[in-house]
């Protein structure tokens, strides 16, 4: 039996729904059982989700639901403190959600609130405030237009409370530029999927959220306790410690001494010892220290300053490694400072980096090749060129010329010819990110069934590169991986394994980096279960974490196959299968379609789905979401 709650802890948050159209606001209770069984951030969001999930549901209309949700954990002492938004995306057209770490998941809580559902449309500007229990929408036109760091400036300044934390949209979302993006501090992003877009078709300005509510611990001592073992142990771990000196950037070494980067849209995946200005260490010039999201001890994030050239006195935070080689090699580029500089336009105006990345390096392709000319574009799409790059990011946001083709994403095709999709490096409808993944094949595997389309933030295994003995994989996994880069054997096992924990640490809130994603020494179920024991008084067992993990995955799934999506659709682009990667470390490496297609039967085996990828009845039954 649970112990009685009092009415500081976490597992007595509520939810809030929100109508813009009639500006109506209810709210409830999450009951217990809803609470087990998806506890709260990404798997909540799933189940609101599915309630208003059909295949005809338009991203921009009224009924599609915007759901900010806090991980279960977050506000807490821990490892992270992380929100997801989830809605129908606008960009793909299928399933919508993103996921954000700074302070803003934790202020939520503290307001008493740990998801947000907002639906209907606005006729005017507005921004939602959630203070400390009470919800209020307030006019915002005084904003239409402003920057996401300047909206968040001026709501402070208006409520008079510096410590308010902001959720906003910039000039990108409010033209509904399909990848735009909500930001939250200087360089948080719920960035994948365009949620920013849906944001904007609402009329919704920004979130606005400030809490001084108290959170308290069923077992203060233990907790504190557990906490500091736990945290003892990750930051024993060498992932752990890197990334607190060097922050994501020190993944790019890795990836372009291997050979797995998007360089020119992947018509190559090194940039060899020219990627030197690139790696971590070179970039240290640039850096005024490091800091962290709430609760997370590891501190991976840079804050920067450029001191001299054509952007002398640009400030902020970042960039990630994504944001890197989605605004740099893939496009063909290497200087830092023009890397640096597009990365923080694209978080003024509020557009993902890595979506803008890929949208750009498919035109410069179709540029390269003749199928973009004069007729649609008056500056040329060369590759590598920092001033156009610049000047596309603000033709995008502001859907001026060949920047209003390409703010539709996917769908410029409708103006550049069908034939140009098959320079789109994309999966089911959604572009592929900063790496190839011709040469890892658990990556490959990983961006083809990932549930939001290419991303390599759901399943993606990156322990596969540390070559671990096979007897440790296996003791991790549970069967036989092999732990050749290169090989395709049990990788269809690690996907679905990493896919699962992935949805358990966005459902908790808490940061994959400091799980097994990246270290077998890192946290996994048992000490993510004695969290929760300690954090909330209810009891959830490493294998009931499993379920939660497995029903969101599955659930998510069902969402999909309402679109049409199936089999054929977890698949690669064509280059992946036909061209083998030209040159550089992985000369030659290519998927082959007879081995990865055995990966998807090992996955869809594993997750209880059949040979077309549709979860079995008994699966469903077994998870509790039969209906």
């Amino acid at each position: 039996m649970e112990p009685h709650m009092n009415p500081g802890t976490i597992l007595n948050r509520k939810i809030a729904f929100i109508d813009l159209t009639d500006r109506s606001i209810r709210i409830e209770e999450i009951p217990r059982e809803v609470r087990r069984r998806f506890l709260g951030g990404r798997g909540l969001n799933m189940y609101l989700l599915s309630r208003y999930y059909t295949r005809h549901l338009d991203p921009f209309a009224p009924e599609n639901p915007l759901i900010f949700g806090a991980g279960f954990l977050a506000g807490t002492l821990g490892f992270g403190s992380r929100l997801n938004v989830t809605s129908k995306s606008p960009e793909s057209g299928h399933l919508g959600d993103t996921n954000m770490g700074g302070e803003f998941a934790a202020e939520l809580v503290k307001a008493e609130f740990s998801h947000l559902v907002v639906t209907g449309k606005s006729r005017e500007l507005l921004y939602l405030l959630v203070r400390d229990g009470v919800l209020e929408l307030r006019p915002a036109v005084h904003l239409r237009g402003i920057d996401t760091v300047e909206t968040q400036k001026r709501i402070r300044s208006e409520l008079g409370d510096e410590r308010t934390q902001i959720a906003c949209i910039g000039l990108a979302g409010e033209n509904l530029v399909r990848f735009s993006a909500i930001r939250t501090g200087l360089k948080n992003a719920a960035g994948r999927t365009g949620m920013g877009a849906v944001m904007g078709a609402k009329g919704l300005k920004a979130v606005a959220v400030r809490g001084t509510m108290d959170i308290t611990f069923p077992q203060p001592k233990e907790y504190l306790s557990y906490y500091h073992n736990a945290l003892d142990q990750l930051m024993e771990t060498k992932w752990a410690r890197a990334l607190g000196t060097y922050g994501t950037p020190l993944l790019f070494r890795l990836c372009n001494a291997m050979g797995f980067l998007s360089v020119r849209n992947n018509q190559a995946t090194t940039v060899g010892e020219q990627g030197s200005a690139l790696e971590a260490e070179a970039l240290e010039h640039y850096s005024k220290g490091m800091l962290s999201c709430f609760g997370c001890p590891v501190h991976c994030r840079q804050r920067y300053a450029i001191t001299e050239g054509k952007y002398k006195g640009t400030r902020g935070e970042g960039p990630e490694y994504g944001s890197m080689g989605s605004l740099g090699p893939k496009l063909g580029n290497l200087d830092p400072d023009d890397i640096i500089y597009a990365c923080e336009l694209c978080n003024y105006y509020g557009l993902d980096t890595m979506s803008t990345g890929s949208y750009l390096a498919w035109a410069m392709e179709l540029y390269q090749r003749n199928v973009i000319g004069p007729g649609l574009t008056d500056i040329p799409l060369e590759w590598g060129n920092g001033a156009t790059i610049i000047e596309l990011i603000h033709r995008i946001a502001q859907r001026k010329g060949i920047g209003h083709v390409l703010a539709e994403g996917r769908d410029a095709h409708r103006t550049f010819g069908d034939a140009s999709l098959d320079y789109l490096m994309e999966i089911k409808d959604f572009p592929i990110e900063m790496t190839d993944e011709r040469l890892p094949k658990s990556f490959a595997l990983g961006m083809a069934t990932a549930s939001r389309g290419a991303c390599h933030m759901r399943s993606r295994a990156s322990i596969d590169v540390l070559g671990l003995p096979e007897q440790v994989l296996e003791s991790v996994y549970g069967g036989k991986v092999s732990s050749q880069f290169a090989s395709y054997a049990g990788k269809g096992r690690m996907v679905w394994w990493h896919e699962v924990l992935n949805a358990v640490c966005d459902s908790l809130g808490l940061c994959r980096f400091l799980s097994v994603f990246s270290s077998p020494r890192a946290l996994g179920y048992k000490e993510f279960s004695e969290l929760i024991a300690l954090a909330t008084g209810m009891t959830v067992t490493a294998d009931e974490l499993k379920s939660v993990g497995e029903r969101v995955c599955s659930l998510e799934r069902c969402m999909l196959l309402k679109d049409g999506i199936s089999r054929k659709d977890d698949t690669l682009p064509r280059r992946y299968f036909e061209e083998p990667v030209p040159d550089g470390p992985c000369k030659g490496q290519i998927v082959l379609r007879s081995e990865f297609d055995r990966m998807l039967n090992e996955y869809y085996d594993l997750h209880g789905w059949d040979t077309n990828g549709v979860p079995e009845k008994a699966t469903l039954e077994k998870l509790g979401i039969g209906e």
